[in-house]
Parts: structure tokens; C-alpha cells; sequence
């Protein structure tokens, strides 16, 4: 029988990972209170520290700044194609003999 993967929010991962920083729980501990696995857990207490120095995760970030980050740079990133659209539009109805109005 084939398990389904678990997945957790970026709350549930602070928290949890809260639980190890701030209140100063193991890693086991943690785990086993929250009934989930340790090596999920350590990877999430990596990150974090990793996020709280300033590296932008490759995945879903945890800490409240790298999610506002990640956020921004997927508005910048929309922002940029629709430039690029209408720029292409621009030129194809100016090549058209469209008047130019920019």
C-alpha cells in the first residue's frame, strides 16, 4: 500500500522548529510531541539558520522575511514578463503602422 506524503505549512514548520530554538526542546522531543520525523525536522532547523543569515531558500521559506522576499521576487518576476509583452506589442504595432503614443 503506498504511503501519501505529508506536507506542512510554513507556520507549522516555524513552530516546530520554534520548538527547538526558542524553547529548548530536542530534536527528538520535538518530534515525538509533534509526531512528526526527525530528519524533516533537522533539515527545517537548517534552513532556518540558513534563513536567518540571509540565504534565500530553494524552496518554500520559513522564516516571515524570506517568504515577504520570495513573494517580492515572484511579483518582480510577473512584472518583468508583462514588461517584456507589451514591449513586443509596442514593436509589432509600430511595425504595423500603429502611431506611437508612449
Amino acid at each position: 500500500m503506498k504511503r501519501e506524503r505529508r506536507s506542512f505549512t510554513a507556520e507549522f514548520k516555524a513552530d516546530a522548529v520554534s520548538l527547538v530554538k526558542q524553547q529548548g526542546y530536542t530534536v527528538a522531543q520535538a518530534c515525538q510531541a509533534l509526531a512528526i520525523g526527525e530528519t524533516g525536522l533537522r533539515r527545517w532547523v537548517t534552513q532556518y539558520e540558513a534563513e536567518t543569515q540571509g540565504v534565500t531558500p530553494n524552496g518554500k521559506a520559513i522564516t516571515p522575511e524570506q517568504q515577504r522576499i520570495q513573494a517580492l521576487e515572484r511579483q518582480v518576476k510577473r512584472l518583468e514578463m508583462e514588461k517584456a509583452i507589451l514591449k513586443k506589442a509596442a514593436t509589432l504595432l509600430a511595425e504595423d503602422g500603429w502611431p506611437a503614443t508612449c
